[in-house]
Formats: structure tokens, sequence, C-alpha cells
């Protein structure tokens, strides 16, 4: 190839500026210059030693790649998905949604000022945790509450007050790895607390914790197996005994629940979550949970206890690096609003995890019936959902799924299609079938899902 025939690139950026304006009402020249060159520098690279190009024909693709790069370039990294997996809290997808009266706020408090530090009624400083204080109190039965960026961080700064220069006395059975290798072992040192392993990895009695009592001994903790669950051959202290025998010694018993909800689904036969309030009333001093995962608000690690051990937390310096933010406490405070208000079907990780099987049925077989009537071959057969996020590790809900045999376009390339589409949609591969799990799909998602799916794959 002749590189005198490359075309010339503010050539390239005339026509391809010209296209886009006749679509859309404004164009990023930066991001456009950048496409055109990297398209006009691989063309340079990749087709010497083709034949028969001509200036046109090198033209047409420089302007089509460039274009191709352009609107890549220009989609946002952090983007929507329809969640079709049928995992209601995947890590990988931002976990819980947000109810819709905590995404207005969040957008409220965000696109204005607010008191996040203000009392209004004074006009005086306030403390960002006064918003929620209240509504977790009245929730858990709790004297004092506070909210930190994560669960981890609620763990980590309750040791470093609670345990430090002392030992934290927690089960081996209870050692638990949180996820992305945060293990708790691990976040007992860096509060600077000594770590004293009582029991077996199966089997902890209270005479365990009794023998392991002492002059340094700082709290008691235990550990709720929120995200694996042992059978067989196993025991564990009860929160009423261990808080019995911590109350005996002047020690504070510090409980982390880790996925924590405060919706009954157990008694929903979902699962066997135990509730902070019950937590409370067994005697656990301290308790923290995470606000993205079961509780389904934004991501943040929630503190509640008695005062008197949520006090020195409160004024410890490592709080500063760990608060939220207006955005986070204005989401918590409309979702502990819905609990309050009896609303909790609003919440969109209460609404999936409760769904009935009739009603998950009918939006598959909507989906179904749209995608036959293109000419798409697709069943509606029984399938499983995962809670997801660590949570409920041994729980998988009965689902309805839409399966898809995939004609000649390879399913990975279908799958990367769908991907790209905006929104982005997530599927999954079963026995060589494409799948739609309808629990994780909204009714409202579901004519935007059949319209981007037909794209795809009529």
């Amino acid at each position: 190839m002749d590189y005198a025939m490359l075309p010339k690139v503010d050539r390239v950026l005339e026509e391809t500026e010209k296209q886009i304006k006749a679509c859309r009402p404004a164009c990023s020249h930066k991001v456009l210059a950048v496409a055109v060159r990297e398209a006009i520098s691989f063309l340079r690279k990749n087709c010497a030693e083709e034949e028969n190009l001509t200036k046109e024909i090198l033209f047409e693709r420089a302007v089509k790649n460039s274009l191709e790069l352009y609107y890549e370039k220009m989609q946002p990294s952090l983007r929507r998905v329809i969640n079709a997996t049928g995992v209601v809290l995947h890590t990988n997808l931002g976990r819980a949604l947000l109810a819709p009266s905590a995404a207005k706020a969040v957008y409220e408090l965000s696109a204005g000022y607010c008191n996040l530090e203000m009392n209004l009624k004074t006009g005086k400083r306030g403390s960002r945790y006064d918003h929620v204080r209240e509504l977790l109190c009245a929730l858990t039965g709790a004297e004092e509450a506070l909210v930190v960026n994560n669960n981890a961080a609620a763990v980590m700064v309750t040791l470093d007050t609670i345990a430090k220069g002392g030992e934290a006395i927690v089960s081996r059975g209870q050692l638990v790895e949180i996820g992305g290798s945060f293990r708790i072992p691990d976040i007992i040192e860096s509060s600077d607390a000594v770590l004293k392993e009582v029991g077996a990895t199966n089997k902890t009695h209270l005479k365990d914790y009794e023998k392991a009592i002492n002059e340094t001994t700082s709290c008691l903790l235990q550990v709720h197996p929120s995200n694996y669950h042992m059978t067989g051959f196993v025991e564990e202290v009860s929160t009423a005994e261990l808080a019995k025998l911590a109350h005996s010694h002047n020690l504070p018993l510090v409980y982390d629940l880790g996925s924590g909800c405060l919706y009954p689904f157990a008694a929903q036969g979902v699962g066997r979550e135990p509730l902070p309030p019950q937590i409370i009333a067994d005697g656990a001093d301290v308790l923290t949970f995470s606000g993205d995962k079961l509780l389904g608000s934004a991501q943040g690690g929630i503190i509640v206890g008695k005062k008197k051990y949520l006090a020195p937390i409160m004024k410890n310096q490592m709080l500063r690096a760990l608060r939220v933010d207006k955005m986070t406490l204005g989401a918590l405070e409309a979702t502990l609003e819905l609990y309050r208000d009896g609303r909790e079907k609003e919440i969109p990780t209460v609404a999936m995890l409760t769904a009935t099987e009739e009603e998950l049925k009918n939006k598959a077989e909507t989906l179904q019936k749209a995608l036959t009537g293109s000419g798409i071959k697709a069943t509606v057969t029984r399938g499983l959902s995962p809670v997801g996020g660590g949570s409920m590790p041994d729980v998988e809900l009965p689902a309805w799924v839409v399966e898809v045999i995939p004609g000649k376009t390879g399913i990975d390339e279908i799958l990367k299609a769908l991907r790209s589409k905006e929104p982005a949609v997530l599927a999954y591969v079963h026995e060589d079938k494409l799948c739609f799990n309808a629990r994780t799909v909204s009714e409202e998602e579901l004519p935007v899902l059949i319209q981007l799916v037909k794209e795809v794959l009529a």
C-alpha cells in the first residue's frame, strides 16, 4: 500500500463531525480528533499488505472506524445494566438497588445544598449522624447509632476503639473472610488488638470463652457467618449466653452481623438471618452490619449499641477517614423511613427476594412471547436464584428463566453484543443456552430488555 493514499486527519475529522451532528446535537471535538488519529494509525499498521486499495476505500474505512471509536470513547465507564442473571445482590453490578424514594433523596440532596452538618432549628453546627440516628435506634432497639463507609470499616473502628491494646476473644469457627481477601483476623490485627482464638472450627462452648478471659481481655467478639453456612457436627454459643458471660466480667460483647437485614426474611421462609433488634435484646453491646446488602440501601457500615461504647467510637480519629457523605446518608434515611412506615416492599431488594413464583412466571412469559413473536426460539423453564453479595449463602430461591437457543452466531459474541447495548444487558449461559432470569428484571425494564434482545438476536 502506498501510504500517501491514507486520508488526511482534517478531512476525516470534518466528515465524521458532520455525521455525528446530523444525529446528535453536540460533538466532542477533542475526543473525535483522538479517535480519528487512532483510526488512521490502525489503517497504517494493518493495511500495509492489502492489495487493491484506493483512496476512497481507505477514507470510508477511516470514517467508519473513527465513528466506532468515538462512540466507544464517549460511553461513560460506569453505566446502567439490566441484570438478567437472577443474582439479587450482584457485587459486580453494584449490589442493592435503591428504592425510588431513596434515589429521589440522593438526587435532591446532591443537586443542591443541604443541612448535612447544620441544625436548622438552632442555626448551629450539628452532626451528620443525627439524620439517621433516631431511625436506626427505633428500628434496632439500640441506644446510639452512627454510620461509616462499609461494614469492614465499622468492625475496624469499633475494635480500634474497644479492643485496642487488649485481646479480642472470638470462636475459631467465626474467623471468616468477608470478601476481597479481607479477613476478621487481619481486621483485628489492624485495629492494634490481639486475636484470641477459642474452641474448634466446628464447635465452640461457653467454657472455651470462660477459660480464655484474663486481665488483658478487652471484649468478646461474635461474628455471624453471613457468607457461609456450616452443617453437621457444629455448635456455637448463643448471643444471650455470651453477653451474660461478658457482662459478668465487665466486658462488652461486640457482634458483627455482616449482611444485616431489617426485614423478617426468615419468617417469610427465606434464609435464617437474625434481626438486629433480637441481637440487641439478647445483650450485644455493639452491633455492626452492612447497609447495601439485605438492608437494601447505599453502601455503608452501620454501628448501633450502647451509648457508653459508641461515644468513644465517635471520638476515634479514624472516623473522619471512614465517614459517609450526604448522598449515602440521604439514601439510608429514605430507606429506613420505608421500614419505619411498613413500606418495605418498595425496597427493590425486599421485593425481589419475596417475589412470588406467579409474578416471576408472568414476567418470563412476557419476555418469551415477545421473542418468539420475532422468530427467536425461546422457552420458559424453572430455575434458581442465589441471593448474592455474600448473603444467605445456602439459599437458592425458585425462579423462572427464559432460555434462548442461539443460532449461527456464537453465544460469546451474543453476550458481548448484549453488554455493548445501552443500557448494557447481563445474561448468562446454562447448558449452551442463553438465559434471562426474571427475578432481577423489573417490570419497567422488561420492555427495554425485549427491545435490546431483539436487536441482537432477531
